[in-house]
């Protein structure tokens, strides 16, 4: 039986291939039409021969399927000749980018959307800093109580256990993590990049720092979601040596769609993207030459880029690790920002900042860890140390994570996430931390003069 003459409601760019699926003739075998559900453009359809079903699906059947699924929100293209329905919606962000990966043969370039470059770094950089890690765990001995200093002996070689992981919604990562050596109790360098939707919630929170998200109308009416696109690489290493400092580093690439679902930077403009990241510092025991080389490693990134970054990135990292409830700095500090755009990222002077300048100075501030780091821990870790300063760097250790449960934005985004990784987020956290009542460290000691500094921030370079 040949099938009888349907009309399908299609979207307005469809009009034209829909009076082709209607006017298929009887008695007549008809091309299927077929659409790649994957297209990055998914400009119009593609026609393949048809098959010959066994049986040919009645047209009442494959109107009641239309009319289902245009209800369900999707266009629908139908084959007159086969069951399945083939999709023609907006792809997501998702889609593009692997079909952008297919089409190059997985070869992303400065021609690549932001999303591919940024995540194509942050995973050359993951390897960069565990191989560099790596080396100073296994480069010999480590001070222990007392001051006796114990050597690598016959021990194998330390290294990352390195963890990849998926997730359903789009995206995944790779957790790196080395624990219990002789230099470093616990580090963890974590690579994640996550597609999802932004709730109207969100997206009403976002607005305040980025305008035009979601439209530039009222905030009533705003879309109820909007696709975004995150990515980033966070680093965290409390080595075992009370001498040694705690580090911390996140850069990252954050992005939404436009309300009709095409990238950020489209036609209608309302999409948003932005970068964020910074490093601080962590000690227990203060050693000023360790804060000076530190800041200075990142004032020099900064001013390689704009004269205005190191004072404004500095005060924010200041205020940013910050424990309110304890009325101290997390640490000495480094840099922090969040939110540069076009809009933010330039100064008065030096003109508007573009996607790719500040794109670079992301990529000057993360390879500049390990320079800023690596000698430091190289002084520290074979140091000696009493049990009474291994008990003082557990009770800093305890503020460190009361900062990263309490105030810390980044792991209360990432365990409001749908479908989140725990053991990513929470990677951050020590391997041991202690907590005492009411403990007051003795006065002019230099466990009091670190409070004094955290209390007060000093300006190190």
């Amino acid at each position: 039986m040949a099938p009888t003459r349907h009309a399908l409601r299609l979207a307005a760019q469809s009009r034209h291939t829909a009076a082709r699926l209607a006017g298929t003739k009887r008695g007549t075998s008809s091309n299927f039409l077929s659409f790649s559900a994957n297209s990055t453009a998914r400009r119009g359809f593609t026609s393949s021969p048809s098959s010959l079903a066994s049986s040919v699906t009645p047209a009442t059947s494959i109107a009641a399927a239309a009319a289902g699924l245009a209800l369900g929100g999707g266009l629908i293209a139908y084959n007159m000749a086969v069951e399945e329905p083939i999709r023609c919606d907006t792809p997501t962000l998702a889609e593009r980018d692997e079909q952008t990966r297919r089409d190059n043969n997985g070869t992303v370039n400065e021609q690549s959307p932001m999303r591919l470059r940024m995540e194509k770094f942050i995973k050359e950089q993951q390897q960069a800093i565990i191989k560099g890690l790596a080396e100073i765990e296994n480069s010999g001995g480590v001070a222990t109580v007392g001051g006796a200093v114990e050597g690598k002996g016959d021990r194998p070689a330390r290294t990352f256990r390195q963890d990849e992981w998926r997730r359903k919604e789009g995206g995944g990562g790779i957790t790196c993590v080395m624990q219990d050596g002789v230099v470093f109790e616990k580090a963890g360098v974590g690579v994640s990049v996550v597609y999802g939707k932004l709730p109207k919630a969100g997206i009403l929170r976002m607005r305040a720092n980025h305008r035009n998200l979601g439209g530039a109308g009222s905030d009533a009416d705003l879309p109820e979601s909007l696709e975004f696109f995150a990515a980033g690489l966070s680093l965290v290493v409390h080595p075992r040596n009370p001498m040694a400092p705690t580090v911390h580093l996140n850069y990252r690439y954050f992005e939404t769609a436009n309300p009709d679902g095409t990238p950020s930077g489209g036609a209608d403009g309302t999409g948003a993207w932005w970068f964020g990241g910074g490093a601080d510092l962590t000690p227990s025991y203060l050693f000023d030459e360790d804060a000076i080389h530190f800041h200075r490693t990142l004032k020099d990134v900064c001013d390689r880029h704009s004269k205005s970054y190191w004072p404004r990135f500095k005060k924010w990292c200041d205020e940013y690790f910050y424990n309110k409830h304890r009325f101290e700095s997390r640490g000495v500090g480094g840099i922090f920002f969040d939110d540069l755009d076009e809009a933010s990222g330039g100064a008065p002077g030096e003109g508007p900042a573009d996607k790719e300048s500040l794109f670079s100075f992301v990529q000057d501030g993360l390879r500049a860890f390990l320079p800023s780091y690596a000698p430091i821990i190289a002084r520290r870790k074979d140091m000696p140390f009493t049990d009474a300063e291994k008990e003082w760097q557990q009770i800093r250790r305890g503020r460190y994570v009361e900062f990263n449960l309490v105030h810390d934005r980044g792991t209360a985004f990432g365990l409001n996430t749908p479908g989140p990784r725990v053991e990513s987020i929470l990677m951050s956290l020590p391997l041991t931390a202690s907590w005492k009542y009411m403990y007051e460290p003795a006065p002019k000691s230099r466990e009091q003069r670190l409070v004094d500094v955290l209390r007060n921030p000093r300006e190190w370079v």
